[in-house]
């Protein structure tokens, strides 16, 4: 059914396995490059599981609540980069995986991006490659608004239903459990960043998809 239907999906810092399942699973995927930056949310956060549980990574930006997401620049407050990869070396650095991976990933925390969602996009490529999955994107043109949504009749709106607040309903997604590092003390975490899957299960990943 989805390999017939259209997506539309908000941009993502290092996106949840959910976010990706969708990338993989529909035919077309429209980024929503014109919505409003809101906070608390997946466009510059991602969650991780650490030694204490679930932990939020957030990229501090700079906007002004009103401006398009792809005006919204990243800020260098806070030694955020540095934080952000000690925070993975910590969480993943015994997991099966980091190793292979982690000289795809270190540049996104040394090199220095001006807007999130170009920041957002090459991370976005670079997780596909890792994951073997090709998604056909399209970024809009315009905000996507609820009528745009329904008058296309064959889109699925993810953009308020893929958060890490208050989520709503997706029968599509059901987390199955993988191996996590820290799953004996916490228990199994779903729905983290793709990180947490791909440390995890390595090429293995798309099966989970």
């Amino acid at each position: 059914m989805t390999g017939q239907r259209t997506a539309l999906l908000s941009t993502t810092y290092f996106g949840p396995v959910q976010w990706y399942q969708k990338l993989h699973r529909y035919g077309e995927v429209r980024l929503e490059c014109h919505d409003h930056f809101v906070k608390q949310t997946y466009r510059n956060r991602c969650l991780i599981a650490s030694a204490q549980g679930v932990q939020a990574l957030t990229v501090p930006v700079i906007h002004d609540g009103t401006a398009d997401i792809r005006d919204v620049r990243i800020s260098d407050h806070g030694n955020w980069r540095h934080l952000h990869w000690n925070a993975l070396c910590s969480a993943y650095g015994d997991s099966p995986f980091f190793e292979f991976y982690a000289d795809d990933l270190a540049p996104f925390f040394e090199r220095r991006w001006t807007f999130l969602l170009d920041f957002n996009e090459e991370i976005m490529a670079m997780m596909c490659r890792l994951l073997d999955i090709h998604p056909h994107i399209t970024p809009t043109e315009v905000y996507w608004s609820a009528e745009m949504v329904e008058g296309e009749g064959n889109t699925d709106d993810f953009r308020e239903v893929i958060r890490p607040k208050h989520p709503l309903p997706d029968a599509d997604f059901l987390p199955k459990r993988y191996y996590q590092v820290f799953e004996q003390k916490q228990g199994f975490l779903p729905n983290l960043s793709i990180l947490d899957l791909l440390m995890n299960e390595g090429n293995e990943s798309i099966f989970y998809l």
